[in-house]
């Protein structure tokens, strides 16, 4: 077997939420392995600073400034990748918000804004790359740990990751005749801006650590090669499929 087939150059590919954090450190592995990339968020300020960081590693990176909670503002950003690059290959949904809350004090406010960002988004994104991907392409959207267990004081972003895997496998069999394979990543413990408010709890890193058995948590570039992968003609017979990252934490449960 021919590396190439982890190749992804003459592919284009969006990125959501990528301006910093597990977003902006799978944009630079898609570019790395030879896409084209869009750098899609919400504040111009951090995501131009973000696409010029790919831009000097010689990578082709453009910012496109949207709010994936806003459903009207899809489809005009996803178009913009299209007119600047002629075409819609890849797609990562990243774009993601979290806040602990007790179940019995969350608003309905909180709830919206949660799912709206991680479910209805990441389905909307999808929907509308879907329509602009007619060479078929590949989807992955970021799923969760809370995918899979639950956690105290994360009802709504339990619930919107568990969408998000359920979502994953209902796509991946409905748009299979577009040549469109849908996938997810599921990113264990690692440390981000999102989860700093964990790791300032040294108690709470201890006892994560004696669950995860290769001992350490997540480091960003860990999620490198298994997206390159499920974005690649090396996982063309892989859709609907949820890819848990985490060191072994969900298999020792």
């Amino acid at each position: 077997m021919s590396l190439s087939v982890f190749s992804l150059a003459g592919k284009v590919a969006v990125v959501t939420g990528a301006s910093r954090g597990i977003g902006h450190s799978l944009a630079a592995a898609i570019a790395a392995a030879g896409a084209r990339v869009a750098l899609l968020g919400r504040d111009e300020t951090t995501l131009t600073a973000a696409t010029a960081q790919l831009a000097a590693t010689g990578s082709q990176a453009i910012p496109v400034v949207a709010d994936v909670s806003d459903v009207a503002a899809i489809g005009p950003a996803l178009e913009q990748v299209v007119s600047r690059f002629g075409r819609l290959d890849i797609l990562i949904n990243n774009a993601g918000v979290e806040q602990l809350c007790a179940s019995l004090d969350v608003s309905e406010e909180l709830w919206d804004r949660i799912l709206g960002t991680n479910l209805k988004g990441a389905f909307f994104c999808a929907q509308r790359a879907a329509e602009l991907m007619t060479q078929g392409g590949c989807i992955v959207n970021v799923c969760s740990l809370t995918s899979e267990v639950g956690v105290p004081g994360a009802a709504p972003y339990g619930a919107s990751k568990s969408g998000l895997a359920g979502l994953t496998r209902t796509l991946a069999t409905e748009w299979a005749p577009r040549g469109i394979r849908v996938n997810g990543i599921g990113p264990g413990y690692f440390r981000t801006a999102l989860t700093e408010s964990f790791y300032a709890d040294a108690q709470w890193q201890e006892a994560m650590l004696s669950k995860i058995p290769l001992g350490r948590f997540g480091n960003l570039a860990d999620l490198a090669g298994a997206t390159v992968f499920l974005c690649s003609e090396a996982a063309s017979y892989i859709t609907g499929q949820v890819l848990y990252i985490d060191g072994g934490y969900l298999a020792a449960i």
